[in-house]
Parts: C-alpha cells; structure tokens; sequence
C-alpha cells in the first residue's frame, strides 16, 4: 500500500487544494503501477504549525510562505 506525506505550513493550502493534490497523487501512482493501487493508496496531508520550521536557522511562517508564493511566477 502506497503512502504519500506531504508536510505544508498550517494555512497556506484550502482543503480543497489539499483534496486536489491528493487526487493527483493517487491517479499517478495509479498510472505508474495500475489501477488496483487506487484503493490502496493512502495520502497524508499534514499542517506544520506556522514558525515551527527552520531554513538555514531561520524560522518560517506562514505568512512568509505566503509572501514567496504570491512572488512566485505563474506555473511555479
């Protein structure tokens, strides 16, 4: 049984971009290994809470996060 984790700072994705990506998830690896996998797949999707992530000793939060997306170029 596949398992994907995805790990997103706590406010930046909806809960349907969340649902999105985990469909998009699992119709991949349905392609890649087969049908059958679909209803085996298990995608996790947590929220790490906003300033408890570091980048080069510099903690993250999500309106920094924010900020880099919206900065971000279309498709990117």
């Amino acid at each position: 049984m596949p398992v994907v984790n995805l790990r997103a700072m706590e406010n930046v994705l909806s809960l349907e971009q969340k649902n999105e990506i985990a469909e998009q998830f699992t119709d991949t690896l349905a392609s890649v290994i087969g049908e059958p996998v679909r209803e085996l797949t298990w995608v996790i999707v947590d929220d790490i809470a906003s300033g408890a992530l570091t980048i080069a000793g510099q903690s993250i939060t999500t309106e920094a996060v924010k900020e880099m997306l919206a900065g971000a170029p279309a498709g990117a």
